[in-house]
């Protein structure tokens, strides 16, 4: 069983997602090459949790794929979703690119 120092609420896993895409949009500034961002499909294993403190309710929390079957008396369910990115600003879809220009040196040829 997981620890509350290990509990990664589904909101906050959803979120640090988020967050790595806002960082790797902002490392593209100015670069003349731009990958759109497509569907993002997440699934993840959670725990239903009824908190009884402050405002209540229910919470999905993540489980650790390693702990997964040591949960055998606990409301465990797979969420799975997919997310359509947008900009906020333009409502249009969102670009991820990279301000240094890419290598190939480093690979073959198929001669």
């Amino acid at each position: 069983m997981t620890s509350p120092a290990d509990d990664i609420e589904l909101a906050d896993a959803v979120g640090a997602i988020r967050d790595g895409l806002l960082e790797a949009s902002s490392r593209g500034t100015g670069s003349p090459l731009r990958f759109e961002l497509g569907d993002i499909q997440m699934e993840f294993t959670v725990e239903l949790r009824r908190e009884v403190r402050g405002k209540g309710g229910v919470k999905a929390w993540v489980v650790n794929a390693s702990a997964e079957g040591a949960f055998t008396d606990m409301r465990i369910q797979k969420v799975s979703f997919t997310l359509k990115p947008k900009n906020a600003a333009t409502n249009g879809g969102w670009d991820i690119s990279n301000e240094t220009e890419g290598d190939a040196s480093r690979f073959e040829s198929g001669n």
